[in-house]
């Protein structure tokens, strides 16, 4: 029998369709856990160590097997070290399969700055829209640490609400996904005179499929700014819960 124009049996199974989570925020989300002297100490946690199930959407937009430091090719102005990502996927990977992260944290940026049309948001949407386009996998949650910038002034503080609910509404329109499930997480520090109203802000958001994630009493560096690398992994698996108990089943 003349098999010449058959087509080949591969013998690799077709790769299973990402879980992909949205990282944003400023710089307790890029990772700062280890950052000492503007260096990384390379010391990454068993919580945190690379799993074939996990991989990272780099800065020029190709899937990677994920390791840390995950924004390191994106918050480029400061060092970048653990952060909450890999903790957190090292825990939804073991429940939802194939787990894609799409970094977009960047140190020091205040609410404003993530405004439709700045770079940053623009920037965000570009690589999740690319993230799905590759066609493998869809959206599932957006992870938001963001607010120490913005806890400087009351001027900033009476902006806040208006400006974090507008960047939800807006993520969503232009993602195509107006239920996205987005994780906020509630301020570790920050201008003790404005921390804490930002911190009410966060936690009285009143928006569908918008949970709120405590950070305070986390370790703290020497800079009282920064997680600490152990802080990073705990707050990765709290926001590992607060998705699975929250959103996973639907």
């Amino acid at each position: 029998m003349d098999t010449s124009d058959q087509t080949p049996i591969s013998n690799n199974p077709p790769s299973p369709e990402k879980q992909i989570f949205i990282l944003s925020g400023q710089s307790n989300m890029a990772g700062r856990g280890g950052v000492i002297n503007k260096h990384w100490n390379g010391v990454v946690p068993p919580q945190c160590s690379p799993n074939p199930s996990i991989h990272r959407f780099t800065a020029d937009l190709k899937w990677v097997p994920a390791s840390e430091p995950l924004h390191a090719d994106i918050d480029t102005k400061k060092a970048c070290g653990v952060g909450p990502g890999m903790s957190f996927a090292n825990v939804v990977k073991d429940v939802v399969g194939e787990v894609g992260l799409v970094p977009c944290a960047v140190g020091g940026t205040a609410i404003k700055e993530w405004a439709r049309g700045s770079y940053l948001y623009e920037n965000m949407i570009k690589r999740s829209k690319a993230a799905v386009e590759s066609g493998v996998g869809r959206i599932r949650a957006m992870l938001w640490y963001q607010g120490e910038s913005d806890a400087l002034s009351q001027h900033c503080v009476d902006a806040y609400k208006e400006k974090m609910e507008k960047l939800i509404d807006n993520v969503r329109q232009d993602l195509g996904l107006p239920q996205l499930p987005i994780i906020q997480v509630a301020l570790a520090s920050g201008d003790e005179k404005y921390m804490e109203k930002i911190r009410e802000i966060q936690k009285a958001i009143d928006v569908e499929n918008v949970v709120c994630v405590d950070a305070k009493g986390l370790e703290l560096k020497e800079d009282h700014l920064h997680l600490t690398t152990e802080a990073c992994v705990e707050l990765g698996q709290m926001l590992a819960n607060a998705y699975l108990t929250h959103f996973e089943s639907r």
